[in-house]
Parts: C-alpha cells; structure tokens; sequence
C-alpha cells in the first residue's frame, strides 16, 4: 500500500505540493487527477522516490522512501509518462540490464518478459534497437520493464499516452487482473473516462492541494451540494470540483457562435 503525509515540495520560493496526505490500500486502483500544473508528476516523482519531498514523507507498503529507499523501490514499478530508454540496446537487452538491476535470475526475466510482450504483440520486434520503435512501442517496453519483478505498488503517470486501441485495451486488462491479484496501482491521468471506469476511488489536487478524495459516488455527492445533478458523469464533477465549470461553458459558448 502506499501511505503519504503531510507531503509537500518546493522548487525555490514556489510550492509545487502542499501539505498532502492519503492512504491507498492493498490491491486498490487509486485514480489521481487534476489540471496542468495542479502537482501530479510532482506526487508520482516522490512516490517512486525521483524527488525528495522538502516535508513530510511517503511510504510504501510500510517502507520509507527517504530512510529506506532500496526496500521500497523494490516494492514499486515505476511507469512515467515520458519513458527514457537506452536506444542503441536491444528491447531484449534492455530488458535483461533492468532485471540484472533488480538481482532477478535471466531465466525468470525471460519467462515473465515474453509473457508481456506476447500479449502486447512487441515480440517479434524483442531483438530490434529501441531506437526503431515507435512511442507506442516504447511504452510497451516500459510497461514489461516495470512489470518484470513482480511489484506490490504500480505507479502510473498517463499510462495510454501513443497507444492504439488494442494496446489501451490490453492495458486495462492487465491493470484489472493485476488488482485481482492484491497489486496497488496508483495512476495519474488526463483521460477522465479511463478514470471512471478503472478506478475504485479517485482523488483530485489543484494547485498543490488535495481538494477531494472518494469514490465517484461521494465525488458526485460533493460536486452536487444539494442539486439535482445525480447522473454527473467525471468529467462534470472534475470541471466542478476544480472551477473549470464556467470555463468549460465559456468554451461552449464560443464554438456555438
């Protein structure tokens, strides 16, 4: 599980997260959202222990990532939205130099390797230079690498960013049947509906504040205050939460003249 508090960052005299705190369960598909800017990246950084918080701390399934950084990072599969990969290796050379990473036996990169990409149907490219891959191609990649020491914790930052349709799909069911197996997986998106129909609760952050956290239930709930609004879908209740509502309306409004 992944348990956060009183989290905060600073670059200089700006506050890019601010006095967070949450807790995410075993086995829990935890959607985080917000706009441009609002500290998602930031938060996904300190939970896969890139940045160092400037106050508070994050632990993951009951490791620090600040006092005991090696025994937490073991526990997480990091996947960003811009994954950087070594172009001139091979997928299966990279693959390999990820598992010697985690003191994995070859045998075993290799089985759970084919295993991933088989089912996103990047195999027959396994022995080509990354640098002949496509964006989507690379996420795949990146997606098998995160994947190949068997986490606890998944921590996501715009997963279906440059996939196809297919590739969305496999995605959301391995995200699924991952979960079924007790995996926590943390995600950031900009894709509401991925949201909706993955996620088990979802919080919301804007401008480096955690303004809501529930489920879409309880989100719906906060969004309405009384009104008749039950059937919101996410992205009503994400414009209402996060004030984008009369911007939302201004841009109707425009495309309607």
């Amino acid at each position: 599980m992944i348990e956060i508090k009183n989290l905060s960052k600073d670059y200089g005299k700006i506050r890019a997260v601010n006095d967070l705190s949450l807790k995410v369960n075993n086995g829990e598909f935890f959607g985080f959202l917000g706009p441009n800017g609002a500290g998602k990246t930031t938060t996904i950084k300190m939970i896969a222990g890139l940045l160092k918080p400037t106050t508070g701390s994050v632990a993951v399934c009951g490791h620090d990532l600040v006092t005991n950084p090696l025994e937490a990072k073991r526990k997480i599969g990091y996947i960003p939205d811009r994954p950087y990969l070594y172009e001139r290796l091979t997928g299966r050379e990279f693959l390999e130099f990820v598992g010697r990473l985690y003191h994995l036996e070859p045998e075993h990169v290799e089985e759970v390797s084919r295993e991933y990409l088989e089912a996103f149907k990047l195999y027959d490219w396994v022995d080509e230079l990354v640098e002949s891959y496509s964006h989507g191609m690379r996420q795949k990649l990146i997606f098998t690498a995160a994947l190949i020491h068997d986490p606890e914790v998944i921590v996501v930052d715009e997963p279906m960013v440059g996939l196809d349709p297919m590739g969305v799909k496999i995605v959301k069911e391995l995200f699924r049947r991952l979960c079924d197996r007790g995996v926590t997986i943390f995600m950031s998106t900009h894709t509401l509906e991925i949201a909706e129909e993955m996620c088990e609760r979802i919080g919301i952050i804007l401008k480096g504040e955690l303004t809501a956290v529930g489920t879409k239930e309880e989100l719906r709930e906060m969004a309405a205050k009384g009104e008749s609004e039950s059937g919101m879908n996410l992205e009503t209740i994400f414009l209402k939460l996060t004030g984008g509502e009369e911007v939302s309306e201004l841009l109707k409004a425009l495309r309607s003249q």
